[in-house]
């Protein structure tokens, strides 16, 4: 059976000493989860994170890395950086590095297999636009996602992929739980082509559109969706807890 995993994604937000005295008000909170919890900081204040969440249950992770070990690639960070401070899990692909950062199927590619190699445990961001979806290309564009950024991925049980509708993201709608579940059965369907059908079975899906204190529950009771990627709210401690705890 597939554990959930709930994950913050902090986006630009918290000092190092705001993310400590945070997350000292988190851990009581969510110490008897029955899931899996994470919570991907700024890069800046992962060392803090770290030092907080020693002998915890909450995962550390980072909002991004990059493909090479070392080298002129100024403004970024490797796997061998963030593994020092015990970092364990790193989105890739989020729509925000896609809109804002150039962010490619391509690019995604080449950092995925960075932090697989790197023995981090990625979470994958797919997801369509307002566009795509009313204009029906969301399995299209979805299923090109998939193809592309996990190219020549050997074990797909390794990773974690979010979907994560760009129309829900920061925007306060959310896909119905019904629409969820349907798309993130799809993703299901696709990686079982792409790979094999009992490895997708074995892969985590999250939903990452907007989940909240209000409608995690309705969202997780779903089949497929195994957790969030909880932007907004996961800045909240008691509503970060509650979907972490429901």
């Amino acid at each position: 059976m597939r554990r959930p995993i709930i994950a913050g994604n902090w986006k630009m937000n918290m000092t190092a000493s705001e993310a400590a005295a945070f997350l000292e008000q988190l851990k009581p909170l969510v110490k008897d989860a029955n899931c899996d919890v994470a919570v991907c900081v700024p890069a800046i204040d992962i060392p803090a994170c770290a030092e907080v969440l020693k002998e915890s249950n909450i995962g550390l992770g980072a909002q991004n890395v990059h493909f090479a070990e070392k080298g002129a690639f100024t403004g970024e960070i490797s796997v061998g950086m963030l593994k020092e401070f015990g970092v364990k899990y790193v989105i890739i692909g989020h729509s925000e590095r896609r809109q804002y950062f150039g962010e490619t199927d391509e690019s995604v590619n080449k950092r995925l297999h960075a932090a697989l190699n790197g023995g981090l445990i990625p979470i994958v961001c797919v997801g369509e636009s307002l566009e795509e979806r009313e204009t029906g290309k969301t399995e299209e564009v979805l299923f090109r996602q998939l193809k592309e950024g996990l190219k020549g991925v050997e074990d797909v049980t390794k990773l974690i992929i979010a979907y994560e509708p760009i129309w829900a993201i920061g925007t306060g709608k959310t896909a119905t739980a019904e629409q969820a579940n349907e798309t993130i059965g799809f993703i299901r369907k696709s990686l079982g082509e792409l790979f094999c059908p009992h490895c997708a079975q074995e892969v985590r899906i999250q939903y990452g559109g907007s989940m909240n204190a209000g409608n995690c529950k309705e969202l997780l009771s779903q089949p497929e969706i195994d957790g969030g990627l909880i932007g907004g709210a996961s800045l909240k401690t008691p509503d970060f807890a509650t979907i972490v705890n429901s």
